[in-house]
């Protein structure tokens, strides 16, 4: 369904609200007024409630009260209920009633009292219809938003590890190494997964397991003899969901700033636990003195996969950073979705 036909349907749906909102009311005028005998006087005093609350939602509501111009609104109300009042007074009791209502201007309260319940009724349903509508407006924001934060952190990532491996996947090639087959399925693997895979807010959890083991391996092309690496994940099938490219960013901190800051001793271990809904993930890495401790902490879209945390596992997760000695840890514990 487009944005038009989307807007056509919800315009369709307050004009049923807002008829069968009036003719409730209306019977409660009437049943209030005269006992149910509906004539021609209840049908225009009521119409001229209603068209009085109709100017008020379509008109005052939308050019001055929700852009904020709350004095002007405020004079306009004054000046249409006085209007209102005078239609009463000076038109509709002399033509209905000339004998009695109409004989002599009435009591200006008791107008008043017969005038405003009818329109605050009508009004404050129009003004909580569009408080409805606002709220959904807002909620779909929201959903794009957390949509662009997925996307914006795949671009984050993709590019880099990209040249990385592309740049590891040609030094290979030149040295006619054994390896360059399975490092080519390996690449072709990962980018499957994050460019086509993983475009739900949830992926099974043992293809997000598959991708962090491709991940970590092409990533350990950087170390080479310069240290080790270690990966201890769960050979499993599972009913449990992850959102996905979670684990990811945290992996490719910890190789990225082990390598960059250090030419030999370094060290990333991986490890990742799962109990029922609970998944416990680990990964620490070594770090050189010359590394910008400020760039640690803030790492490759770790901005990012905060905000996605708190999006899609609010109050579900806890998410521990820590540096000391040389060592840079992180450790996420995670509610696993169905």
């Amino acid at each position: 369904m487009n944005v038009n036909n989307e807007s056509h349907m919800s315009k369709r749906k307050e004009i049923l609200f807002q008829f069968i909102l009036n003719l409730v009311l209306f019977f409660s005028y009437a049943i209030e007024s005269s006992r149910l005998n509906i004539e021609l006087w209840t049908i225009c005093y009521y119409l001229n409630y209603a068209l009085g609350a109709l100017f008020i939602n379509y008109v005052l509501l939308p050019r001055f009260f929700y852009k904020e111009k709350y004095k002007t609104f405020v004079v306009a109300l004054v000046l249409l209920t006085v209007w209102l009042m005078f239609v009463e007074e000076l038109v509709l009791e002399p033509f209905f009633f000339p004998e009695s209502k109409g004989s002599d201007i009435g009591n200006i309260f008791y107008t008043l009292v017969d005038v405003l319940p009818v329109m605050m009724l009508l009004v404050g349903f129009k003004f909580a219809w569009d408080s409805i509508k606002r709220q959904q407006e807002l909620n779909q924001l929201k959903a794009l938003v957390k949509e662009s934060e997925l996307q914006f952190l795949k671009t984050q990532i993709n590019p880099h590890f990209l040249f990385n491996n592309l740049n590891n996947l040609y030094s290979y090639a030149i040295e006619n190494s054994a390896k360059t087959p399975s490092i080519i399925l390996e690449l072709a693997s990962v980018l499957r997964y994050m460019l086509y895979d993983c475009k739900e807010d949830f992926v099974p959890l043992e293809k997000e397991i598959e991708h962090v083991q491709n991940f970590t391996k092409l990533n350990e092309l950087q170390i080479e003899n310069r240290g080790r690496v270690t990966l201890d994940v769960p050979e499993m099938t599972s009913e449990y969901k992850i959102a996905p490219l979670i684990l990811n960013v945290f992996i490719e901190n910890a190789f990225k700033h082990s390598t960059a800051s250090q030419s030999q001793d370094i060290f990333v271990d991986i490890a990742l636990h799962v109990e029922g809904d609970q998944l416990s993930f680990k990964c620490s890495n070594s770090f050189g003195n010359q590394s910008n401790s400020d760039n640690l902490t803030k790492g490759i879209g770790l901005g990012n996969v905060k905000k996605r945390l708190d999006f899609l596992y609010e109050n579900e997760y806890d998410l521990n950073i820590d540096q000391k000695s040389n060592v840079y840890e992180v450790a996420l514990k995670m509610r696993l979705k169905r």
